[in-house]
């Protein structure tokens, strides 16, 4: 088959998406790329024979430049003559979507990395995201999610010819279970005493991702032992470390910005903090998990899939500032607890392995090329 895979931007494709296109190709089938280029885009992705097309998509879905990438996408699609697009990302998907309903002949695939509509969230994104998406489903062959309420809820209200679940987009557990590293040198980089007891957050510094609620947490606890550490940029930098100064507690919180050792970084942390008001599925919390961290969450859309209030972890409301700082706590006087809890969550954490996904997916690739030879 000619496959496109479109996502919004660039991002995306390097960090989920290579190792599903090289499993496309090596079965044969010729994968293309199209994208607006935030990031610089992996060399890989050369290097496997994809060619890529730049489009203006902006994740603001009323950016007018999405207009422009929409028509510039039709006629991609009309002169190279896919068989299958397979889309990811919610302004991309919408603008494939609306793109191929008169082109019969192609088969639209859409991965849903979360809907913006779950339990909990505010009315606004259901009487929007959710009517959109419900409208697009019709011009969709296949919808696949990575979360169980993402699938429930596209089983029992969307049009699509069918849908189906594959836990998550893949991680490579074994990058993560089979470091080692340095502790020592590790803290000293990062200006933490080798007795702290280190609190890890992974995640783009925005209102979503939910940092504040550690931080109010930690100053709860007033104790000079714990530190918190977060890999990633963001628009909430400023104020963050703002805050922090603020409660007090700027020597014990470290912005440490974007990182690629993060295998390493979660090699010295104690337990892992994800807090976020809503997520798809959270891969950052997986690759926790795969490192042996217990992890405290909230107890919200995808994240539910994985995180077991008093198994994996804690689990709290993503307010909840008070359950934050006593699960905090409770895994700070608890050694035993930590180590059972991480070792649980590496042998509970394999479905998401990449090899497990990639089978899925596999299968389903198969199944449709059956389907469009019948």
């Amino acid at each position: 088959m000619k496959i496109l895979y479109v996502t919004t931007i660039s991002n995306t494709a390097n960090a989920f998406l290579i190792p599903h296109i090289k499993m496309l190709i090596n079965q044969g089938h010729q994968v293309d790329l199209a994208f607006h280029v935030a990031q610089e885009i992996d060399t890989e992705i050369f290097e496997l024979g994809c060619k890529v097309h730049e489009l203006e998509f902006e994740r603001s879905p009323l950016n007018s430049r999405n207009y422009t990438a929409y028509k510039k996408l039709k006629k991609l699609i009309y002169s190279e003559k896919y068989d299958l697009i397979h889309t990811h990302t919610p302004v991309a998907s919408a603008c494939v979507r609306i793109a191929v309903r008169k082109f019969k002949e192609v088969k639209v695939v859409y991965t849903a990395h979360g809907f913006h509509f779950f339990k909990g969230a505010p009315l606004i994104n259901w009487l929007t995201y959710y009517l959109i998406e419900r409208w697009l489903s019709r011009y969709t062959d296949l919808i696949i999610t990575i979360n169980k309420e993402d699938f429930l809820r596209a089983k029992t209200s969307f049009k699509a010819r069918k849908i189906e679940y594959i836990p998550g987009v893949g991680i490579d557990t074994n990058k993560y279970n089979s470091v080692t590293v340095n502790k020592q040198e590790k803290l000293r980089e990062m200006g933490i005493p080798n007795s702290a007891f280190i609190i890890l957050s992974v995640g783009e510094l925005n209102n979503n991702k939910n940092h504040e609620t550690i931080l109010r947490a930690i100053t709860k606890l007033k104790n000079p032992s714990i530190y918190y550490v977060v890999c990633g940029k963001g628009p909430l930098e400023s104020y963050l470390r703002d805050l922090t100064k603020k409660l007090g507690i700027n020597k014990q919180v470290k912005l440490i910005g974007y990182r690629t050792d993060i295998a390493e970084i979660c090699n010295i942390a104690d337990i892992f903090a994800f807090p976020s008001k809503r997520e798809g599925l959270g891969l950052a919390a997986l690759e926790a998990m795969a490192s042996g961290l217990p992890l405290i969450t909230s107890n919200v859309h995808g994240i539910v899939d994985y995180s077991v209030d008093g198994v994996t972890g804690f689990t709290c409301d993503p307010a909840d500032i008070k359950g934050f700082a006593q699960s905090i706590d409770r895994l700070y006087k608890s050694k035993s607890n930590r180590e059972t809890m991480g070792q649980h969550n590496q042998d509970a954490v394999k479905v998401f392995d990449i090899d497990n996904t990639n089978k899925i997916l596999k299968d389903i690739y198969k199944k449709l090329e059956i389907e469009m030879i019948n």
